[in-house]
Order: C-alpha cells, then sequence, then structure tokens
C-alpha cells in the first residue's frame, strides 16, 4: 500500500521576493477538495506567498482556467486540484488524460503548475491522499508549484548569454552592431 512507503521531499524553496499562487480546483467531491486547498494554502503561507482560489466545474475545466489566469493576470504559478473517482464509463479515463495532458502541455509552455488532480478507484483512495494529515496531496501539488517557480526565478535570472538568442535579440544586436538599415 502507498501509504505506507516513505518518499524523500525536497527542502522548501526560499524567495527573496513573495510568491503569488492562483489554486485552481474543482470541488465536485467538496471535502475531498477541502482538504486538497487546505494543504496547499500551508504549504504555500509557509514560505511566506499568497494565494487567491479559483473554482471550476470539474476537472477538465482546470487547465482552460489556468490558461485564462496566465492571460489575463500576474501569478507566479498555479496549483490544479480535484478528485476524479472510477466509475462505470470510460468518462474517467477521458477526464483524467486530458486533464493531465493539458496541464502537462501548459507547463511545457512554461507556467509553473502543481497537478494535484487525484486520480482514484475509489473514495477512500481519495480521502487519505487528500488529507492534510495523510498524504497531502494538496500540499505536495503546491510544493510542485513553489519549486518550479523557484527555478524560473533562478534561472530567469541569469543573464550570461549563454545559449542561443530569440530571434528579435538577434535582430536588435544585429542592428546595433551594423548601424540603422535602409530600405
Amino acid at each position: 500500500m502507498a501509504g505506507t512507503e516513505t518518499h524523500y521531499t525536497l527542502d522548501r524553496p526560499n524567495f527573496d521576493k513573495p510568491v503569488k499562487l492562483l489554486i485552481v480546483v474543482a470541488p465536485y467531491y467538496k471535502d475531498i477538495a477541502d482538504n486538497l486547498v487546505a494543504g496547499a494554502k500551508a504549504e504555500i503561507e509557509a514560505v511566506g506567498g499568497t494565494w487567491e482560489i479559483c473554482e471550476v466545474p470539474g476537472a477538465l475545466e482546470v487547465p482552460t482556467a489556468i490558461g485564462i489566469a496566465d492571460r489575463c493576470s500576474n501569478f507566479d504559478g498555479y496549483v490544479a486540484l480535484g478528485c476524479v473517482i472510477r466509475g462505470e464509463t470510460t468518462h474517467y479515463d477521458t477526464v483524467c488524460n486530458d486533464s493531465s495532458r493539458a496541464i502537462q502541455l501548459l507547463g511545457l509552455q512554461g507556467l509553473c503548475i502543481g497537478n494535484g488532480i487525484l486520480t482514484v478507484e475509489n473514495r477512500p483512495q481519495a480521502e487519505v491522499r487528500a488529507d492534510p494529515a495523510a498524504m497531502n496531496k494538496g500540499g505536495g501539488a503546491a510544493a510542485a508549484a513553489l519549486h518550479l517557480i523557484a527555478l524560473g526565478r533562478k534561472w530567469g535570472a541569469q543573464t550570461k548569454g549563454v545559449g542561443f538568442k530569440a530571434p528579435s535579440e538577434a535582430i536588435q544586436l544585429a542592428d546595433t552592431e551594423n548601424g540603422p538599415t535602409t530600405a
């Protein structure tokens, strides 16, 4: 059983500037969602961060809300929370796969997201995973987002000029080296 194993946990990151996260939660199973949110809030507050909460109807809407928030707001990172419990149809597979894939794609675009959408076989599994005093998957998702924010700040601050320049930077550099061009 997963609850009896021990796992290595990274130390909390330190931030020189405050972090602000959006917790996007699908409260379909309200008690489970509330526990996930409690774990996430505690983890964010433990590093001196702030958070806002956005509720959406279901797990499929979580990535869309994160995408909208990223385009329209100024969050450093996101915590995706919810619970999908296997039922009698293939809807479970669709929701699990599509929500996870969309979150992963947003992450590959540079968003710092901790995925705490539980995908379980039954309610008891969800309850133990959501419980902040047990597996605390909400806290784990927040910790993942915080670690990604810390990496982004660390690497974003490096200005040694190593690697390739973006096309707009290369054009600007060429203009300053060659002088203005005339058409």
